[in-house]
């Protein structure tokens, strides 16, 4: 009985110690166990997961709608076979890639109905500006921060060079606050 007592423990521990993210389908994916909620849709990798730089569309939220955060660029990295891989400047973005206003017209053209079903349907995503705005007159700057309070959430699209992705691979996109490295959120993607 003891025995049995020490190994539910074990397994209760384990199951907290890593995080628990949600398989929405339609390649979003969700993640309410850390301090800040991360939903990541993947739906553009997944169509198109031979381009030299991959766009994820990232919702990032404040947990229980309480408390600040700011997370910073630098501060958004992908976890990818064991190595962290941060994501490019804006101008390197920009000179080697050109399929920006290609993704995002793709990314406006696909469902929701996946990423929706998490707790983003809960949160408010005001602010148009983004890490990666695409090349037009209309585009806002260019952020090199996004904030969140309360119910209001940060939406970006976010970009990685690709490392040689290829169907069924497994990924782990983490943010982290910009003055309290303890406020972080993760969230595990398969791509499909």
């Amino acid at each position: 009985m003891k025995a049995l007592k020490v190994a539910l423990m074990v397994l209760f521990l384990a199951a907290a110690a890593y995080p628990q993210t949600a398989d929405l389908g339609l390649g979003a994916f969700a993640n309410e166990s850390g301090p800040i909620l991360v939903a990541v849709d993947a739906q553009g990798v997944d169509r198109s997961i031979d381009r030299p730089y991959a766009m994820f569309v990232l919702f990032i939220g404040m947990k229980n709608g309480q408390g600040s955060a700011s997370v910073a660029t630098k501060d958004v990295v992908m976890v990818y076979k064991g190595q962290e891989y941060h994501m490019p400047s804006l101008v390197e973005l920009r000179d080697n890639y050109s399929g920006e206003l290609r993704d995002l017209g793709f990314y406006r053209r696909l469902g929701k109905e996946g990423v929706i079903s998490s707790w983003v349907r809960f949160y408010r995503f005001p602010e148009r500006s983004n890490f990666f705005p695409p090349l037009t007159m209309r585009s806002r700057l260019a952020v090199t921060e996004g904030h969140m309070a309360a119910m209001k959430g940060f939406l970006t699209p976010i970009y990685f060079k690709n490392p040689g992705f290829a169907k069924g691979d497994k990924l782990t996109i983490k943010v982290r606050d910009v003055k309290d490295p303890g406020l972080t959120g993760e969230c595990e993607v398969a791509l499909q």
